[in-house]
């Protein structure tokens, strides 16, 4: 027999929510995490918003599993104390060009199920007096959740089953045998190896990477990531009385456009930017070179904040399958029999919504099993 029945690696919030799901019916199942603790990283450094399902693909896995996750998650935060608000959110047209792009928005969204509604500039104005606004769609199921009090319990409740989550564990090999899976990983210095029959690829930035030490062509596969970096800048608290909800722009290309975040406890910021990193960098600064860009962003949606009211808050990094300009990738959730590694399920380009999806996802994973 193997040493484990299942190993999920890397304990971000998708991991865990695996872990979570998995470890009620397969022992043992251990989760490695290269860092001190369990969601260090991506799922840490966003926005914690509970997102509706509006901007994906029709039957995409990130328009499916983000509406099913968005329900599951609501659920799991009433029954379990997660700290939550269902705060809404407004998508605002601030150019007459924008207005046709509501109605695309409203379309796709209603057809993913995201319960959208349109609203004329005198009613955005009545819900957010001081948004630059023509016109603007209601999201009433958006919401905004703390990561780390989820990040939390899916992990007491994956222990709760007999789970073990091993930090400071990174994982150098993987190789298929022919009934398991030999893992060799790292432990502040210490190699050692174990064996486990099913092996769940949940390493986010480094998904590729585990993919690739199981012998797949990264490039031939379309596995390869990109680090996309966003940053988020803060304003002082007399912001707190200005807006009441999320306010996002008609999206861009290659992003969702810097919006307003409000976090669980009143705060207001904005972003993230959208920047890609050369060489897979993990750096994390937030130069104050960006703040008269940010407020200029700012500006086409709240127009009486000043730049030198801007201070850098904070920045999160976003695996990303597509490269700079190209369109936006679905979620790559795989068992990868057909390739001669059965019992590997690869979770690629986990970006958003990414946490909202995530016990979604882990019904998914199991699914394949």
């Amino acid at each position: 027999m193997a040493d484990a029945a299942v190993t999920v690696i890397g304990g971000g919030v998708v991991g865990l929510a695996v872990a979570a799901e998995l470890s009620k019916t397969q022992s043992p199942l251990f989760v490695l995490e290269r860092r001190e603790k369990y969601g260090q990283e991506t799922s840490s450094r966003n926005s914690e918003v509970i997102h509706a399902g509006i901007y994906y693909t029709r039957n995409s896995l990130k328009a499916g599993l983000c509406v099913e996750g968005k329900h599951l998650l609501y659920d799991l935060c009433t029954q379990h104390n997660i700290p939550h608000r269902r705060i809404t959110k407004i998508i605002t047209a601030t150019a007459p060009g924008e207005l046709t792009d509501l109605e695309r928005i409203l379309k796709l969204g209603n057809e993913n199920g995201a319960s959208l509604s349109m609203l004329t500039a005198a009613q955005v104005r009545s819900l957010e007096p001081h948004v630059v606004t023509l016109g603007g769609i209601l999201s009433p199921t958006t919401g905004i959740i703390s990561a780390h009090g989820l990040m939390d319990f899916f992990a007491h409740a994956a222990e709760a089953n007999g789970a073990v989550v091993h930090t400071h564990c990174t994982v150098t090999g993987l190789d298929r045998r022919a009934h398991d899976y030999l893992i060799t990983i790292d432990e502040s210095g210490r190699r050692s190896a174990f064996s486990s029959e099913i092996v769940v690829n949940a390493a986010g930035l480094e998904a590729d990477t585990i993919a690739s030490l199981a012998g797949i062509d990264i490039d031939a596969a379309g596995y390869r990531l990109h680090y996309c970096k966003g940053c988020y800048f803060s304003v002082p608290n007399s912001y707190r009385s200005v807006v009441t909800r999320l306010v996002y722009p008609v999206p861009c290309t290659d992003s969702l456009g810097v919006h307003v975040v409000l976090d669980l406890g009143g705060r207001v910021k904005f972003g993230p930017d959208v920047e890609y990193l050369p060489n897979r960098l993990l750096e994390y600064s937030v130069p104050e070179s960006k703040r008269t860009a940010f407020a200029a962003s700012v500006r086409h949606i709240l127009p009486m904040v000043r730049d030198e009211e801007l201070t850098p808050d904070m920045s999160g990094i976003r695996p990303k399958l597509q490269a700079p300009g190209r369109p936006a990738r679905d979620f790559i959730i795989r068992e990868e029999s057909d390739r001669g590694l059965p019992g590997l399920i690869d979770l690629i380009g986990i970006d958003s919504p990414g946490l909202t999806a995530s016990p979604a996802i882990a019904r998914y994973v199991s699914s394949l099993l």
